[in-house]
């Protein structure tokens, strides 16, 4: 059966106007940080913000991926706290050197990548529900997590966070790992495979039926997906210094909140990573308003609560229209 081009599920000018939302949404919180912290416009703050925000940009980039196909992956945050404890428990083991640091990268970016692949391998090859195998294997990767340290603790080398803190000249590094991420998200998007992964998420059957591997393409998402996690772990190692196997947790419900603030359905099909990486600088600039403002921690969740139900209410009456 030869590979046909699937039709499009959407076309271009409704996820212009997805993204021009979310746009809007993010200058409306920026606009509103700046007046509560007014140094935010300095280029010492930003990037400070953006070292704040880089871990959830990355694993919105990676959960995107998986809803577009049509699925969800509720065990990104465990993922994150298993890599995160893994590193820095072998860089400590390994002695602490400059090899070590690049075994604990290397160690991390595949223990995150094995874990995607078990996501995708259980989900799209045995066709297990992905919403409880997920799940299922959040419980089992935490568990991981907690049996290697159980509270938080141990440490890295100076190197390590250092490097992380460093950069090329002017530019900080956490700079440069976002506009790669941003350059990366970019680049999948104009690939087939990205607009084979649309037609998988818009209708599976009939990607299916017009010969797109939709197994294969599911299980890549669930890896990339485990890989960008992972990428968050290790920049939370920079940011800490330290590992918490219970840091992860929060990140999965936030990186779905990003995906569906920057418009992507959660039905799949529809979206893209641009939106979801505005989405989650909102919410982190939704969590610097509430400490800015001297809000009640609760209110926090509230924000977001209500703005994710708006972008939800705004997606299903445009799908009707």
């Amino acid at each position: 059966m030869t590979e046909a081009a699937a039709p499009a599920p959407e076309s271009r000018p409704p996820l212009r106007i997805r993204w021009a939302l979310a746009f809007v949404v993010f200058a409306v919180f920026f606009a509103v940080n700046a007046w509560l912290q007014p140094s935010l416009l300095t280029a010492r703050v930003l990037t400070s913000n953006l070292t704040s925000f880089l871990p959830l940009v990355l694993v919105a980039i990676g959960q995107t991926y998986v809803v577009l196909a049509g699925d969800i992956d509720l065990s990104a945050g465990a993922i994150i706290a298993l890599v995160n404890v893994s590193v820095v428990t072998l860089i400590e083991q390994a002695g602490g050197s400059g090899g070590a640091i690049a075994l604990g990268l290397a160690a991390g970016i595949a223990l995150g990548i094995l874990c995607g692949l078990l996501n995708g391998l259980l989900v799209a090859v045995l066709r297990l529900q992905a919403i409880v195998t997920t799940f299922a294997t959040s419980i089992v990767f935490g568990g991981i997590a907690l049996w290697i340290l159980p509270q938080a603790g141990g440490s890295v080398p100076q190197a390590y966070w250092r490097g992380y803190a460093g950069g090329l000249g002017p530019v900080k590094l956490t700079v440069i790992l976002f506009l790669v991420a941003l350059g990366t998200a970019i680049l999948f998007s104009r690939m087939r495979w990205y607009r084979h992964l649309l037609a998988i998420g818009g209708n599976r059957l009939g990607a299916f039926q017009s010969g797109l591997a939709v197994t294969r393409q599911r299980v890549i998402s669930y890896v990339l997906c485990g890989l960008f996690a992972a990428l968050a772990a290790l920049c939370l190692v920079g940011e800490t210094a330290s590992a918490d196997p219970l840091l992860g947790p929060s990140f999965t419900l936030t990186s779905i909140s990003a995906v569906v603030l920057g418009g992507t359905a959660l039905a799949g099909g529809r979206g893209g990573v641009i939106g979801s990486i505005l989405g989650a600088l909102t919410l982190g600039l939704i969590n610097n308003i509430v400490f800015f403002a001297k809000l009640p921690y609760v209110t926090q969740d509230l924000v977001k609560g209500l703005i994710i139900l708006a972008a939800l209410a705004g997606g299903i009456l445009g799908a009707r229209r």
